[in-house]
């Protein structure tokens, strides 16, 4: 493999590391820092996701048109060498403000898969593009899984231990990019940076052009929602109800990582076939709904290590609902559905950590009507039902492209 795919590989993981290394230590760090209770703890975590996922949102497209305009090289390591410098500030912030400032900034830096991409697109020959851009989404699906697990094994040594980490990774990552990548935006391609272009909001516009999709689209809203309770909920979940250590979050989480990866990277083409893609759709809703009532009643951290990689089964979702959109389209709109998509998914890790925290917040704090821990859990099943029953009120859709037959083979 070439240096600087590496390197757009690596900063990809680092990105992606961000949101899943702090994840197991984030209640107690913000327990430290607070001095507050669990409850307390977890909406001041959901505050910090958010803020950390609106960043990326906002400044996605506006760091990717820096790169048009002043080149990938710049751009990518001079996010490297800020993303050094917060998780350092983050390493010794004695206050929830400074950790929300951390956020804000990282964040920002976080938003460089655009620019990634861009640098991939520029050095990759027609037929290898989408073979590199697979290797972009393996890499940022292994940030995710590797995050949690570094996490909570480096969180043995003290809450403050994954950010150093995070710090010497970045900073080794800026120092390999320096050596090893080249510039590939010259005057051919360069544009000018236009504020217009850099408008994330802009991609909202194309909602209401896209024909007879918006019951899928709100389908697809709120599956991103329900599945958020996972990075927002799961450490103050674990610690509350089994007193996991932040190793084993970190663990746990990777695992399901993990089966992710097995379901979305394997098993769903079986899946398709013997389902097809809204049968897929409607299975993993229905075993979205029965999986999320066991995790937030069950009573044994036994149970619930076995029903970490059942939780991943109902991961066909998110491909066939997009596969059933993608061939509703015109070949010329499918940039604008892949916009549009991201846009509702970016919203939904905004809105979902604030809501599934606020709510374990006001079942397990002193005074609570019911004590429930499970409660985020709960919401999270009946989202999954109105999206279930918002699905099939939708009845079939009307593909645009025609569907070849399967190979007889298959």
């Amino acid at each position: 493999m070439k240096l600087p795919v590496l390197f757009i590989l690596f900063t990809v993981m680092l990105d992606a590391m961000g949101i899943g290394l702090i994840v197991p230590v984030m209640p107690d760090l913000v327990q430290e820092v607070r001095g507050a209770g669990i409850g307390s703890a977890a909406v001041w975590g959901g505050i910090l996701s958010a803020t950390f996922a609106a960043m990326q949102f906002l400044f996605g497209p506006v760091i990717g048109a820096l790169s048009d305009r002043f080149g990938r090289r710049p751009i990518l390591l001079v996010s490297l060498v800020v993303m050094t410098a917060d998780y350092l500030v983050m390493a010794v912030a004695g206050s929830i403000w400074l950790l929300l400032a951390g956020r804000v900034v990282g964040g920002i830096t976080a938003a460089t898969q655009s620019t990634a991409n861009a640098y991939m697109a520029d050095i990759s020959k027609p037929g290898e593009k989408a073979a590199n851009f697979g290797l972009i989404g393996a890499a940022f699906g292994m940030g995710f899984v590797f995050g949690p697990m570094i996490g909570g094994a480096l969180a043995e040594y003290g809450t403050r231990a994954p950010f150093y980490a995070a710090a010497g990774l970045a900073a080794a990552n800026a120092v390999f990019g320096y050596f090893v990548l080249k510039e590939t935006v010259d005057d051919r391609i360069r544009r000018p940076f236009e504020w217009r272009r850099a408008n994330p909001f802009g991609l909202f516009k194309y909602l209401a052009r896209l024909p007879g999709l918006g019951p899928l689209l709100v389908v697809f809203f709120f599956y991103q929602v329900a599945f958020g309770v996972y990075p927002a909920i799961w450490s103050y979940y674990t610690l509350e109800r089994f007193d996991w250590s932040p190793g084993m979050r970190g663990l746990s989480l990777g695992l399901f990582g993990i089966a992710m990866a097995v379901v979305q990277g394997g098993l769903i083409r079986p899946i398709l076939r013997a389902l097809g893609e809204r049968g897929a759709v409607i299975y993993g809703h229905g075993a979205d709904v029965i999986v999320f009532l066991l995790i937030g009643v069950v009573s044994s951290g036994t149970w619930l290590l076995i029903l970490t990689p059942l939780a991943a089964l109902p991961a066909v979702i998110t491909p066939a609902l997009q596969g059933i959109m993608s061939k509703a389209v015109d070949d010329n709109q499918q940039g604008e559905l892949q916009g549009a998509l991201t846009s509702v998914s970016a919203l939904a890790m905004i809105i979902s950590p604030m809501v599934m925290t606020y709510v374990f917040y006001a079942f397990t704090e002193p005074g609570a009507p019911i004590y429930a821990p499970g409660s985020s859990f709960f919401l999270s099943g009946v989202l999954i039902a109105i999206g279930l029953f918002i699905f099939l009120r939708a009845g079939k859709i009307t593909y645009k492209t025609p569907i070849p037959e399967p190979p007889a083979s298959q």
